[in-house]
């Protein structure tokens, strides 16, 4: 299936057309996450295996059949597209289009019966992210975007925050976890933004908290050492939703970054004052 040869240009007569095929991979997006989520919640409170990738970085039996269900959606529909998974690796076919998948963002909360986790799938075309479903299956919020089409959660427009200052945000990250190699910076990052901000908090899913600044909940995330299918399909979801997204040197954010910072746009430079850890200047702006 072809969708964006021949409409460089962007007809008006040939924009339709772009939309609806848009359309078409977010629904498919859309069924996968939900296929994924009955697996996961039932899994969820008796989980039968867990192994690790890493010190810290947990794997679960529910992430493994989640991820084998999404797949098997996005291959039955699109079987000439490529995947990126978290579990699996990368499915090179025609590398113009890629699914991003991770079939269960927030591991260690499932793992430990905590409820913030969700289900992340992101479309990219020529390395563009241009389609973005996160479901989180406890709350049953759904959260979508499409490229130029604006952001919803259960199909309603949701929007940034209008907070200007940073002393009235509240702030949300994660650490990696690889932290114990960078405690230094990454604790220092911690310790400016907690004492500018009205709080920080840490839930433990970068999807979700993308998702929540689109949503208007947080002014502001920042992390390092994601992964691209950390962030794919939140970071297009809190773009189309308003939200500045950058890497910490205030460059276009891109999903190969190794940082990124999503702010409500009002507060993104006095984030980048405190993440590029310059002394934090407490004039109003």
């Amino acid at each position: 299936m072809v969708f964006y040869e021949n409409t460089i240009d962007i007809k008006p007569k040939k924009y339709k057309t772009l939309i609806m095929d848009l359309e078409l991979i977010q629904r498919t997006g859309i069924k996968a996450a939900f296929q994924s989520a009955t697996i996961l919640r039932s899994h969820f409170g008796h989980i039968s295996s867990v192994t690790h990738k890493g010190e810290i970085d947990l794997v679960t039996c529910a992430d493994t059949q989640s991820e084998e269900a999404i797949i098997k959606i996005i291959k039955d529909r699109f079987p000439d597209h490529s995947i990126l998974a978290e579990e699996s690796g990368t499915d090179i076919k025609n590398p113009d289009y890629q699914w991003i998948i991770d079939p269960l963002d927030g591991t260690t909360n499932f793992a430990h019966h905590i409820h913030l986790y969700c289900i992340s799938i992101a479309f990219s075309f020529k390395g563009e992210v241009v389609v973005g479903v996160v479901l989180a299956p406890e709350t049953g919020e759904l959260f979508t975007a499409i490229k130029g089409k604006g952001a919803t959660l259960n199909t309603k427009s949701i929007h940034v925050s209008k907070q200007t200052k940073i002393s009235s945000s509240l702030l949300v990250t994660g650490f990696p976890y690889s932290f114990r190699e960078h405690t230094q910076p990454i604790i220092s990052r911690f310790t400016n933004c907690l004492s500018a901000s009205q709080g920080v908090r840490r839930l433990g899913s970068a999807a979700l908290d993308l998702c929540y600044v689109a949503s208007g909940r947080f002014e502001a995330f920042w992390e390092e050492y994601l992964k691209p299918w950390d962030t794919a399909a939140g970071y297009l979801i809190a773009l189309e939703a308003g939200a500045s997204v950058t890497n910490f040197s205030g460059n276009p954010y891109n999903v190969t970054h190794l940082e990124i910072l999503a702010t409500n746009s009002h507060i993104h430079s006095q984030m980048l004052d405190l993440l590029q850890l310059r002394e934090y200047n407490e004039k109003k702006r």
